[in-house]
């Protein structure tokens, strides 16, 4: 499904990231994540200034797709001693394994097209999330997991694998937007 960022996509994100709450059940958690994140900013930096990208995306990017571990691929987790196996295959294409985490970011980066783009609003990252993970939740008619799980903004409803779909199935991950909210509230960032 192929979405583009309209104005009202952009309010629709706004409107979701201003009345977002952060479950309070989670609340230690987000902040032991948000904490982690952000002592990890140099790192983060020196894969984002020359791509252009701010690091704290690059921070959420790690904990979404490698559970903040900087021994795996920021593509999707697989370990750093091969190339990857999961999707995306075989990256990254150049180099020889084992990578340094900043090979494979700056990889997984470039590949995403996320390098080089100068529009890096609030609307545009949560967009940019979206579509990293698929705009499948949209059919579904429920606010993406990958973005609100832990907030008011979900409660349930989960792809267990491509193309299976449980409506009682609930997230166990917190939400990019949720970090991303807890960083500004934590006055880590701004929005």
């Amino acid at each position: 499904m192929k979405i583009e960022l309209t104005d009202a996509l952009r309010q629709e994100y706004q409107t979701l990231f201003d009345t977002c709450v952060i479950t309070p059940a989670h609340a230690a958690e987000i902040e032991s994540t948000t904490t982690k994140i952000a002592a990890n900013q140099a790192r983060y930096e020196s894969v984002g200034e020359p791509l252009d990208i701010p690091w704290f995306f690059i921070g959420v990017t790690h904990c979404m797709e490698a559970g903040l571990s900087f021994k795996t691929h920021l593509h999707n987790g697989d370990p750093l001693t091969a190339r990857t196996v999961q999707v995306p295959k075989n990256r990254p294409m150049k180099g020889n394994p084992p990578f340094t985490w900043e090979e494979s970011a700056t990889d997984a980066l470039t590949l995403e097209g996320f390098a080089g783009l100068d529009d890096w609003a609030l609307t545009s990252i949560l967009y940019r999330f979206e579509k990293y993970n698929g705009f499948g939740y949209r059919s579904k008619k429920i606010n993406s997991p990958y973005l609100w799980s832990f907030s008011n903004q979900y409660t349930q409803g989960k792809f267990a694998a491509d193309g299976v779909f449980s409506p009682t199935l609930v997230s166990k991950q917190c939400g990019a937007a949720v970090l991303l909210r807890s960083l500004v509230e934590r006055d880590i960032i701004e929005a």
